[in-house]
């Protein structure tokens, strides 16, 4: 299949990208054919955030979004930043809170029903949007330039080979081709290797996110509300926040985030999180309530000094594909939003010049114009500083945010990746975790169940390894197994066979894709790949 642009994830940055070429096909009354496929079951399905929403890039995009009906109903009305302790929680002054974390002007929402609203928008203008349809490999041309994409083929058995219901995969071929497949994408590490775009950057890092939507007694409901904190129950040393913020219909979403460059192998992502909620200050809120969804998504937290070159011959990277998260405010839609505008505005005047896979020189040149470099030039040192501590962090940061704005001579740097960062399990101290009260705190089988996540059993894992000895010989040896502690989702177990022999099981049915696996596994011996489209979690209203 022919197009002129094809764009590979139905989230934020994909839509609106596929949004700003027909808009301008519209304006300049010329043709242009735009393809989204989106690997989720249908759009928003996959899609994942906290979410408070910057509306800036919404506003550039679609500037009558209101009268649209975009799904931003609830304003902040109120921030919130607390340090806890175990027992205790002592609030920062309002006074005190640099911008970043101050959300007058953004709003509450599902970033899923967002999306969902933004896939509306791209269909009317005439955008063909393909859900259920991953994008498994890229095709190259004789020159070496990316020219479109293959999708999966289906029906493919456990074995390998084909069963009864085999359908095989599509090839889409595209002048240009834009991938937002999110934080670690499958295709776009891929890129980034092939066309060394991360060559004199610093190495990405990234956060697991971790979130619940609950219903909750409507005496302590209270819309708009926004509460952040640090602190408890991570050490000190370890990356990592929280965030519970209030939307409309008596619900909430809780969330944590914990900076996967920790070190100890023992840390548990999942049971920090379950850990955080008993806090006497989360606890009042979600007492009495009901959780209704659970989900996890890795982010890229690098921030601009860890941004790839963003084009190559035949197409860009887009979104948080390429990493433009801002941590310091832990908001990427309105990055993503704004760069896939961008993307699609150098495509379409290439595409009007009759310029066939170059290189889109005009995207990162119009990122480079931008209040988005602005803004993430001001926060290019937040993961830096907060990686050295709790308090050191929290110091520099409000020294560089509050009191000098964000513009300071100096730049730190990340050195290492997030998986070279585990020391081994001798070295360190073992947690253990209190067991699940099934009211405020869960286990991870139940919390995916209410991710309503599904794979056709049938199929090929989607979790590989490079060398099937590894997880045994080295990561159970040396690190004590922690891909069975740092999947959010209880994809991997260890278990002994009849002859007493340890091996790594890997339920693949339960990945919710969060690509933690991916990011964090210390040999790099996990790599995740695309399973069978539609597959992975359903979720409603995150």
């Amino acid at each position: 299949m022919e197009y002129d642009v094809v764009i590979v994830g139905g989230g934020p940055a994909g839509l609106s990208a596929a949004i700003r070429l027909k808009q301008l096909a519209h304006e300049r009354g010329a043709e242009v054919s735009v393809c989204v496929l989106e690997k989720g079951s249908e759009i928003g399905a996959h899609t994942l955030s906290g979410a408070v929403m910057d509306p800036r890039a919404l506003q550039e995009l679609l500037p009558d979004w209101r009268e649209r009906g975009a799904p931003l109903d609830v304003a902040v009305t109120e921030d919130r930043f607390l340090f806890l302790s175990e027992r205790g929680a002592k609030q920062v002054p309002n006074w005190l809170l640099p911008d970043n974390f101050r959300n007058h002007g953004n709003y509450v929402v599902s970033l899923g029903n967002v999306t969902r609203w933004l896939g509306q928008q791209a269909e009317e203008l005439g955008v063909e949007i393909f859900a259920g349809f991953p994008a498994a490999e890229v095709l190259y041309g004789e020159r070496g330039e990316v020219k479109g994409v293959a999708t999966g083929n289906m029906g493919i058995g456990r074995n390998g080979e084909p069963t009864d219901s085999f359908q095989p995969g599509m090839e889409l071929h595209a002048k240009y081709t834009l991938f937002a497949e999110g934080a670690r994408g499958h295709l776009g590490r891929q890129l980034m290797e092939r066309f060394s775009l991360c060559e004199g950057v610093d190495p990405q890092v990234y956060g697991l996110g971790i979130k619940e939507l609950w219903e909750i007694d409507p005496k302590m409901h209270q819309p708009g509300l926004v509460i952040h904190t640090a602190g408890w129950p991570l050490q000190s040393d370890t990356y990592g926040g929280s965030f519970l913020y209030h939307l409309d219909n008596h619900q909430v979403v809780v969330g944590f985030v914990v900076g996967l460059g920790y070190t100890n192998p023992y840390l548990s992502p999942f049971e920090e999180f379950q850990r955080y909620k008993t806090h006497p200050e989360i606890r009042r809120f979600l007492e009495g309530g009901k959780r209704v969804s659970y989900g996890a998504r890795a982010i890229a937290a690098g921030g601009l000094m860890s941004l790839p070159k963003l084009v190559f011959p035949g197409g860009a990277l887009i979104g948080c594909e390429a990493g433009f998260l801002n941590a310091s405010r832990i908001k990427g839609s309105h990055a993503a939003i704004a760069t896939g505008k961008m993307a699609a505005e150098a495509a379409f005047d290439a595409l009007r010049s009759a310029r066939r896979n170059d290189v889109l020189a005009a995207y990162p040149e119009a990122f480079g114009r931008s209040w988005l470099k602005e803004e993430l030039h001001r926060a290019r040192n937040f993961k830096q500083w907060m990686s050295k501590g709790l308090y050191t962090g929290t110091l520099m940061v409000g020294v560089e945010q509050k009191l000098l704005g964000g513009r300071v001579p100096w730049t730190l740097h990340h050195r290492h990746s997030d998986h070279e960062r585990l020391k081994h399990a001798s070295r360190c101290k073992e947690i253990v975790y209190p067991k699940p009260d099934g009211k405020l705190t869960f286990d991870r089988l139940s919390s995916v169940f209410l991710s309503n996540t599904n794979h056709e059993e049938n199929q090929p894992a989607h979790l590989t390894l490079r060398d099937a000895s590894t997880p045994v010989r080295v990561n159970l040896d040396r690190f004590a197994g922690p891909e069975t502690r740092f999947c959010p989702a209880g994809v991997y177990e260890f278990a002994a066979d009849a002859d007493g022999r340890t091996s790594l099981v890997i339920n693949a049915q339960n990945c919710v894709h969060c690509k933690t696996c991916d990011i964090k596994d210390p040999t790099q011996n996990i790599v995740w790949v695309t399973p069978e489209g539609g597959g992975g979690p359903n979720y409603p209203n995150m």
